[in-house]
């Protein structure tokens, strides 16, 4: 079969970018990056805009930190009755509604062909079905809503209202033996709602001290340097164990890979503090790094760069997350992509 010369260029170009498309993959799938790690309470906020990093920061895409900022669960809105209530639609805007819009649809198309209602008996016939089957509904809806109204009532009755007090179910005599009346609260089996709600960590904002940016910038450069040695024992002093995981799982795809990347000459070239703050016994600091550095990746072999240039030094904005417990040693808690 011949081809026509438009189908065979549209072949062409589908087969150029699809390759091109996978060289690109290719190449990005091998570079080090991406946004991992923990903030704290912040870990899926973006940080505010600072002069080092204007734009805002990518979101963090893989950290050990559970987001707690997705959409409410089922068992969450079983637990706002009054949301509940309004997403309840009436009978208009049910499934009510779209049967009667349905048979009057129905009635209007007839009349359209040419066959109306079936005559006047057949409207009257009509209108009876309709009009029996709304009130079958009504019924129906009327009777669920007067068990839903009661069942609230009956499970307060049951529960005893969440917290009760000693002093109401105790013997007349029981404040006297006790050397006056004292109540106590004993809260129910189950709980309130309130306590099984996952409690956040209070967040207030504090500063760093110009000691705190010392130790910044020194760590810029040692865990780069960390990283580019591959040195395991270092990266545990400096970073937490949580992004040891991540840099590992790196360096293990790269020795996998037959390839190691060396990162040297780190220079700082400007940063700021973009937020800082403290949850209990942790202080967290983020802080918009902008730095020069060689970063090339060699064959772990032969030494030979397969990526990057030595002669040319390579600008990187990234904010870096350092987490502090106990006024102890700072440590680098999580990376993002500005």
């Amino acid at each position: 079969m011949q081809l026509s010369r438009t189908t065979r260029l549209a072949t062409l170009f589908a087969g150029l970018f699809l390759a091109f498309s996978m060289v690109a993959v290719d190449q990005a799938d091998a570079r080090r990056g991406g946004s991992f790690g923990s903030r704290g309470a912040r870990t899926f906020q973006s940080a505010p805009p600072t002069r080092t990093a204007p734009q805002p920061s990518a979101p963090v895409e893989r950290s050990m930190t559970p987001n707690t900022g997705q959409a409410a669960s089922p068992a969450t809105n079983a637990a706002r009755p009054g949301a509940a209530a309004q997403q309840r639609p009436g009978f208009m805007g049910g499934f009510g509604g779209a049967m009667i819009g349905g048979l009057l649809m129905g009635g209007l198309f007839g009349m359209l062909m040419g066959q109306g209602f079936g005559g006047l008996a057949g409207m009257f016939g009509m209108l009876m079905q309709v009009l029996l089957i709304g009130g079958a509904i009504w019924l129906a809806l009327r009777f669920f809503r007067s068990r839903q109204a009661s069942g609230p009532a009956m499970a307060g009755a049951g529960a005893g209202g969440g917290n009760f007090n000693y002093r109401d179910a105790a013997p007349a005599d029981t404040g006297k033996a006790n050397g006056g009346s004292r109540s106590f609260s004993i809260p129910s089996i189950g709980g309130s709602r309130a306590d099984a709600a996952p409690q956040q960590p209070v967040s207030k904002d504090i500063t760093v001290s110009g000691e705190d940016l010392d130790t910044f910038q020194r760590m810029l450069t040692e865990v780069q340097e960390a990283f580019g040695r591959e040195d395991h024992k270092a990266l545990r002093r400096l970073v937490t164990p949580e992004m040891v995981s991540y840099l590992s799982e790196e360096l293990a795809d790269n020795a996998q890979n037959g390839v190691r990347n060396d990162v040297t000459d780190v220079q700082l070239l400007q940063a700021d503090i973009a937020e800082s703050w403290s949850e209990g016994d942790r202080d967290y600091a983020t802080a918009a790094v902008n730095y020069s550095s060689i970063d090339v990746t060699r064959n772990r072999t032969t030494g030979e760069i397969v990526e990057g240039d030595a002669n040319e030094p390579t600008e990187t904005t990234e904010l870096w997350t350092f987490v502090r417990q106990n006024g102890g040693d700072w440590q680098l808690s999580a990376i993002q992509e500005a």
